[in-house]
């Protein structure tokens, strides 16, 4: 007996995307095609120092999730459970590379789950691919000029190679 769903389930794809690399991106397509909305949630994080500006990440992301039309990109500061529980998400989706992403994943999931038993986190595997893409990574390769292609989208790599020409 199939039960028909009648609402609208709303995913967060929280992080910095500083910048927004092609494992990103395979989780945000497999996530469009999971969730009714997909909202990517760039955090404004004071404790890190960005390569891009927030406005910057916007524009990348948005130039490479254009195509899919129920892909959202925002922005967002305070607490992942405040931003979820304002914007009517239900799911909080996550990447998860390795087991050390997932010791610290699952401690924020928990505390998450604590301060709102009603939102889930969702945990992804990256495609076999991207699963050693980091941003940090992709940074430091493009500052020592050696970044290799296919590791972030070409509008992401044309950024790159006008911060560290």
């Amino acid at each position: 007996m199939a039960s028909e769903r009648s609402r609208t389930i709303t995913a967060i794809y929280p992080g910095s995307f500083d910048p927004v690399t092609n494992g990103h991106l395979d989780l945000i397509a497999r996530g469009a095609k999971i969730f009714d909305k997909l909202i990517v949630a760039i955090t404004r994080n004071l404790e890190k120092d960005p390569l891009f500006e927030i406005q910057e990440r916007v524009e990348m992301l948005e130039t490479v999730t254009f195509d899919w039309k129920n892909v959202e990109v925002d922005v967002f500061d305070g607490l992942l459970m405040d931003y979820a529980r304002a914007r009517n998400a239900s799911v909080v989706l996550r990447g998860i590379r390795a087991v050390s992403d997932y010791e610290y994943e699952l401690q924020m999931a928990m505390m998450n789950r604590k301060i709102e038993p009603h939102i889930e986190t969702v945990f992804m595997l990256p495609g076999e691919a991207y699963s050693y893409l980091s941003s940090r990574l992709v940074k430091e390769l493009a500052r020592l000029n050696g970044l290799p292609k296919g590791l972030v989208p070409a509008a992401v790599e044309q950024r790159l190679r006008l911060k560290f020409g």
